[in-house]
């Protein structure tokens, strides 16, 4: 079976280097030609919106999946008309404009933050009464990564932020004065068959995230149980074939707010690689490719550390005990995913000292760079 991806980024990388023992083949299209996926597999260097070559792409594969949200509408459906596409049209059309994301996870039971439209200058003055500050405005579609937001201490900022963003249609959000960021991160096959993993506390610096711990540490039965009980109905209500991940806000009294949700394989699910007994890459292709899916129990804690801009010295990588270093072959540039590492043990003791070691040597090369 051949597989498409849309999207050639690190993502689709650990998708082919998943699938391979399965006996799966790739074929990717993404508009870099330095994307990451092309070093394992044929890549065609073309932009999303380009219909010739998402019609060459079809003909290749046997069915499709993307790793990269901002793929315009059109283009998913030309292609979903060609070949299966998992997960649906649906689940990527949700994700892409954030009002319609939150208004979706209000309309499936899912608590959100406050928020409201900014369409135009008239806007701004309701917007910043429903919500109060602070806030964060944020456009409504194509930012990730901390991109295409700002923070909102006054009301007297928000016009002159908006005007930042270029006047584009926004979203503004009450900002949460959380205890920390969660994600719950599950699997839902051909037949409606679910799996979840752990859920993993998540750290965050300039809008990217920085590291993951799973399974998440001083979790009560009820966070855990509400948070997949979300994620459940969310996957359920998009008829979502796949890796799904939801990112949660856990308040300082105890209640989760749902931030976002992530239509495809995630960041913080990358410690499952080592961390789980079944990676979240090769259940994805398990479920779109209707195979049975993997056990997603954890194969003892882990810690998942981002590489961001800077790589500390491969040697000095290696030398931490019980490490598993990622590269994704990309160029140093600030803000820039270049790989992880994970720990995995049997107990959070058993690997501080290695996660601790490592932390030291990304704050390093952090400094160096």
């Amino acid at each position: 079976m051949r597989i498409g991806v849309l999207g050639g980024g690190q993502l689709g990388l650990m998708l082919a280097e998943a699938g391979e023992p399965l006996g799966l083949d790739f074929r990717f299209l993404d508009p870099s030609p330095e994307a990451p996926a092309g070093r394992l597999r044929a890549h065609e260097v073309a932009s999303f919106d380009d219909h010739a070559a998402i019609d060459r792409f079809a003909r290749e594969i046997d069915l499709a999946t993307f790793e990269f949200e901002n793929v315009g509408a059109e283009s998913l459906e030309r292609l979903a008309r060609a070949v299966p596409l998992r997960p649906g049209v649906e689940s990527l059309r949700m994700k892409q404009d954030r009002l319609v994301e939150k208004e979706f996870l209000v309309a499936c039971g899912i608590e959100v933050p406050r928020f409201a439209s900014i369409e135009t200058e008239g806007d701004l003055r309701p917007a910043i009464a429903k919500v109060a500050v602070p806030a964060i405005l944020k456009t409504r579609r194509f930012g990730y990564d901390g991109k295409g937001q700002a923070v909102i201490a006054d009301a007297a900022s928000l016009e002159s932020a908006w005007r930042a963003l270029g006047g584009a249609p926004c979203i503004l959000e009450a900002r949460i004065d959380f205890a920390r960021e969660v994600s719950a991160l599950l699997v839902r096959g051909l037949d409606g068959e679910t799996r979840g993993w752990s859920l993993v506390e998540n750290l965050h610096r300039g809008g990217i995230l920085r590291r993951s711990i799973a399974p998440a540490p001083r979790t009560s039965p009820a966070i855990a149980s509400l948070a997949g009980e979300w994620t459940a109905r969310l996957a359920e209500r998009l008829d979502h074939v796949g890796v799904l991940a939801l990112e949660l806000f856990e308040t300082r009294d105890g209640r989760l707010l749902a931030n976002e949700f992530a239509p495809r394989v995630h960041n913080s699910g990358h410690w499952t690689i080592e961390g789980a007994r079944t990676s979240q890459f090769e259940n994805h292709l398990r479920a779109i490719a209707g195979m049975p899916l993997g056990s997603t129990e954890s194969a003892g804690h882990g810690v998942m550390i981002n590489l961001i801009g800077e790589t500390p010295d491969l040697h000095d990588l290696l030398a931490v005990e019980r490490t598993a270093v990622h590269l994704y072959g990309k160029s140093p540039r600030p803000g820039r995913k270049l790989g992880h590492v994970t720990v995995v043990g049997a107990s959070p003791r058993e690997i501080e000292a290695s996660v601790e070691r490592l932390e030291s040597l990304v704050d390093a090369a952090r400094i160096a760079g």
